[in-house]
């Protein structure tokens, strides 16, 4: 029995909410409380407006005007549909098809637990209490809706000590037109334990959809996660995603987001230093062109001493596009020798591209090292230049000049076969811009 809120105070949210009455019972009571309270939260909440602050250059009136239905019944996929998104290095990958769960032949990594909350019996689900812990909802509209549809997570359960052997791929295929999806994931590494976890998003046939995704990830003493989120959604389509972290004692968390698709993307990671010692290291590159718009609004928490945190975000924006950053960094009384460093590099290919980017530092501490900075310019003129006289023609050195520009991100994929594909998307995306 699901429990039923009053009416949604906005209306499109009212709209968005329906489905949510139909879904299967929740398997535990705990996860059946967390979401009757996502769902009061949600009838109490807005959608922001270019008047809310964490909002006012990102407008959500292209996405309030679809009216968005619940996924269909999924269709099963081939294999060798889904061939050309696998990395070969990942012998680990779920699949979800529109938000259902497409089992497929294949183990974990040794010692690994990688399951849908939906197959996971009840020891895992209780190994997995994290969910809905992390990423909080009490003032977020979006992590609110995603929390009252949960019915379907990807979990990824390291223990204490162990290594995995080879990378997670969490495949996640829109087919649907139209319909808005909520894809969760998360992942617990156990203290001095090690993964890297792939969280992929794709289209095969959708269009003019929705995801709105939340994944939570929780690294115990002395783990190592290495977190690569890839948005190649539909270019119609709308993707909201929040990624909260939480980083224990001498852990060290590595996420490295790219962004190639949607009509509008938001993307919010939220890192938590927890722990003495601990670390975290982001990067990020939104490649757009078009009319799209890719908004990237992160949190960096330091709650304790003597951690440390580098993010790097990079845009690339062609046509009339608008890329957003706003990268704030939280230093709380007595984290005391913290060193953390932010820098935001933005490269406009045309006159109508437009950046808005604001570095943040709030320090409430007196002994830290923090530094930031942001950049916003057009092509190098002497590099064009430079590049020229060596024989190539002026296409071919813009292109070279904004690949290489983008490449520094992709760099950081420890994945031979993921960098590649990779790499060939920054290439395809930057020629003729």
């Amino acid at each position: 029995m699901t429990t039923v809120a009053a009416p949604a105070a906005h209306p499109y949210l009212q709209h968005l909410l329906e489905g949510q009455s139909g879904l299967a019972a929740a398997p535990t009571d705990a996860l059946k409380a967390l979401r009757a309270h996502a769902l009061e939260r949600v009838s109490a909440l807005t959608v922001p407006t270019l008047r809310d602050e964490d909002w006012r250059f990102t407008d959500l009136a292209p996405f309030t005007q679809k009216r968005f239905q619940p996924a269909a019944p999924a269709p099963v996929l081939d294999a060798r549909a889904l061939k050309a998104f696998a990395p070969a290095e990942a012998l680990t990958r779920l699949v979800f098809v529109d938000g259902t769960f497409q089992p497929e032949a294949g183990g974990a990594p040794s010692g690994v637990t990688v399951t849908a909350l939906s197959s996971a019996d009840a020891a895992t689900r209780a190994r997995a209490a994290a969910l809905g812990t992390l990423a909080g909802f009490e003032h977020q509209v979006f992590p609110a809706l995603n929390t009252a549809f949960l019915r379907e997570a990807a979990l990824v359960l390291v223990p204490r000590g162990v290594a995995a052997a080879q990378p997670v791929h969490l495949l996640f295929v829109s087919t649907q037109a139209g319909v808005a999806v909520h894809p969760r994931v998360l992942v617990v590494a156990e203290a001095g334990a090690a993964v890297t976890v792939i969280e992929d998003y794709v289209a095969l046939g959708g269009t003019g959809y929705c995801n709105n995704a939340v994944t939570e990830i929780a690294l115990g003493d002395d783990a190592q996660v290495k977190h690569y989120k890839i948005q190649r959604e539909a270019p119609d389509a709308f993707h909201f995603a929040t990624t909260a972290v939480l980083v224990g004692r001498n852990a060290r968390y590595e996420g490295t987001a790219l962004s190639f698709g949607a009509r509008l993307s938001r993307h919010d990671p939220l890192v938590t230093i927890a722990g003495e010692g601990a670390a975290c290291d982001l990067a990020g590159l939104a490649l757009i062109g078009n009319r799209q718009v890719a908004d990237t609004h992160s949190t960096i928490d330091h709650a304790v001493p003597h951690g440390e945190s580098r993010q790097l975000h990079k845009t690339i924006v062609a046509g009339g596009a608008h890329a957003v950053f706003n990268g704030r960094i939280v230093v709380r009384p007595g984290a005391q020798l913290t060193n953390s460093g932010q820098q935001s590099r933005n490269l406009l290919l045309s006159g109508k591209a437009r950046v808005d980017a604001k570095p943040q530092l709030e320090i409430f501490a007196d002994d830290v090292k923090c530094a930031h900075g942001a950049t916003v310019g057009q092509l190098d003129a002497d590099e064009l230049f430079y590049l020229r006289s060596r024989g190539l023609d002026e296409v071919a050195a813009r292109n070279l000049l904004t690949y290489a520009f983008g490449a520094e991100v992709v760099e950081r994929i420890a994945l031979p076969s993921l960098k590649q594909q990779l790499a060939q998307l920054v290439l395809a995306g930057t020629s003729g811009k």
